[in-house]
């Protein structure tokens, strides 16, 4: 089992509102790693309740955690570094406390319209009405932030398909409030930065941002609308083309659907912020031109966003 420094029922091995740094603390390489690390599992969910999203909680040092860092520096005016220093770990304990809670596995969390097999195959995936998770464990493990394997790994005793069952999982916290009017999506470093009317960051995010032959815009473009579990259009010609698909397809909605649980539309046709089926995969893989968040940061984002209002900025 891994054991998180400062929670119930473990290890204690720094408490909740320490703000001391672990020996080991430096963010070494994922490849040096040999499981889940307790200390990034703390920092990443305190991270991630700041609104300084790492994308998926996995306990595992990596581009996305340092990105996540320097949001949190420059969102608190300290000095940028992405590392996990004593000035800035004291700063991220104070602001969020705890990192785990226990849920309580409901009735509700079971009997979802889960699918245990989807095609990869659009033209499959279009005589299909729902892409949903393929089961209880991936559909917690979302809902609280984590890689799925994690979840797994801290919770050993359930198969997490029993009601009643008691879970460990990360204290995610409330969502950002505060309304967004300018978002700025770097394509060099592939970040998503949110800003309020006073420049003040409102959350950021780890983003997958367009590839060399789908490549995302250029410039600025405005927010136009937003839906919430779309379905997605493949017209060949227009956007993304499967294989040696010819016709236009409609690909029914779902979280584990092209586009996720929710598409911000922008003033260019064809683009948008999104969410995605694989979070572990934000930022370490290409889209088809859009800018592709976890499910969560996307539908964060989508509520704070102002139609014809909010302005997106592509930078180099």
């Amino acid at each position: 089992m891994v054991q998180v420094p400062g929670e119930p029922d473990k290890v204690v091995a720094t408490s909740d509102n320490s703000t001391d740094i672990p020996d080991e603390a430096g963010l070494q390489s994922a490849d040096d790693q040999e499981g889940p690390d307790p200390f990034l599992i703390r920092l990443q969910i305190l991270l991630d309740r700041a609104n300084t999203s790492p994308g998926v909680i996995d306990g595992f040092q990596g581009e996305n955690t340092k990105k996540a860092i320097r949001s949190y520096e420059a969102m608190r005016n300290l000095e940028v570094d992405g590392e996990p220093d004593e000035e800035m770990w004291k700063a991220l304990v104070v602001d969020q406390g705890r990192a785990m809670t226990t849920y309580e596995i409901a009735e509700d969390d079971l009997s979802r319209r889960y699918v245990e097999q989807i095609p990869d195959d659009y033209a499959e995936l279009a005589e299909m009405d729902w892409l949903g998770f393929h089961s209880p464990a991936e559909m917690l493990a979302e809902k609280f932030h984590m890689d799925q394997e994690l979840l797994k790994a801290l919770n050993p005793q359930t198969d997490f398909e029993t009601a009643g069952d008691k879970i460990l999982v990360a204290e995610i916290g409330d969502p950002a409030t505060t309304k967004v009017a300018r978002i700025v999506v770097d394509k060099a470093v592939g970040t998503l930065t949110a800003y309020d009317g006073a420049g003040d960051i409102v959350l950021s995010a780890p983003a997958t941002i367009g590839s060399e032959d789908n490549p995302s815009p250029s410039g600025k473009v405005t927010v136009v609308g937003v839906a919430s579990e779309p379905t997605y259009s493949d017209e060949p010609g227009e956007n993304f083309t499967q294989g040696d698909n010819t016709k236009e397809l409609t690909i029914p909605p779902g979280p584990n659907g092209p586009v996720g649980l929710i598409w911000i539309d922008l003033c260019k046709p064809t683009y948008g912020i999104h969410g995605t089926v694989d979070p572990a995969l934000i930022d370490k893989s290409a889209s088809h031109g859009c800018v592709r968040l976890t499910n969560w940061d996307a539908e964060a984002l989508g509520k704070l966003v102002q139609p014809k209002e909010t302005q997106v900025e592509f930078t180099e």
